[in-house]
């Protein structure tokens, strides 16, 4: 199971360096001479994990944690002939998020006093995401001046270490199904229930990235950026949370060329 993960992990990365080495020779188009550009990039992301479409047993959000989502890369921008360009590189990222949210009938399987319990849920859930990873991006380049710039393109990231747990409380489980034995549960520090899905969770996760440089002087700039995960972070036989919940993070920071 690990050499298949492994020859997986290489086969994406061996494509991307395909289309590095490829997307310039399209159509014949020819690099500048030092036309190889280079910035480090410090940033940080907010947003969460969420399904595409609010489902109606997610009633509101109670609370929402900002976390120390800390961003790091180096990029690579080759200039191609006119306004085109494409870059790429390396960065290490945090994509943590916390909420408190309230819900009604929400299908769940936790543990209480040492107990395993599933059942449709009414109450709170606190639920903690952190995810630690490298990401690849490759992206086309256009520049709309002379310091600003779009870009666009797909992302693979690779966790290097992943966590999905959290707990229910001030509500009540309904066991099995939505007329089952009632269980209530406690405040935050009373009797609640908790759970734990890090095992569930995908080590490789891709996505799309889209957004734009401003460059205010020679060596300083700033950047904000969207990336859309169109993977879902648990692997796709998981089951116990429908519906399926993607990494959707805005970014915001400044640039520093080398």
């Amino acid at each position: 199971m690990c050499t298949m993960k492994t020859q997986k992990i290489r086969n994406i990365f061996a494509m991307l360096l395909m289309m590095l080495i490829c997307i310039p020779a399209a159509g014949k188009i020819k690099l500048y001479k030092d036309s190889v550009k280079y910035d480090v990039r410090l940033g940080y992301n907010i947003g969460g994990t969420a399904p595409i479409n609010m489902p109606a047993t997610i009633r509101g959000l109670h609370k929402y944690t900002l976390q120390p989502n800390v961003i790091i890369s180096i990029n690579g921008k080759h200039k191609l002939e006119g306004r085109w360009g494409l870059m790429s590189g390396f960065r290490f990222e945090y994509k943590d998020m916390e909420v408190d949210a309230r819900v009604k009938n929400y299908y769940v399987d936790i543990v209480m006093g040492g107990q395993s319990l599933s059942g449709t849920y009414t109450g709170h859930n606190v639920c903690k995401v952190k995810q630690f990873m490298i990401t690849l991006p490759v992206m086309a380049t256009y520049d709309i001046s002379k310091n600003f710039q779009l870009h666009a393109g797909p992302y693979v990231s690779v966790l290097l270490s992943k966590e999905f747990s959290g707990y229910v409380y001030n509500g009540h489980l309904r066991v099995d199904r939505p007329t089952g034995p009632k269980v209530e549960m406690g405040g935050k520090d009373g009797a609640h229930g908790v759970f734990d899905f890090s095992d569930h969770m995908r080590r490789i996760q891709y996505g799309f990235s889209a957004g734009a440089d401003w460059q205010f002087t020679n060596l300083w700039g700033a950047y904000a950026e969207i990336n859309w995960g169109l993977s879902g972070i648990h692997h796709s036989d998981f089951k116990t949370i429908d519906p399926t919940l993607y990494p959707i993070f805005g970014s915001l920071g400044v640039i520093y060329r080398l």
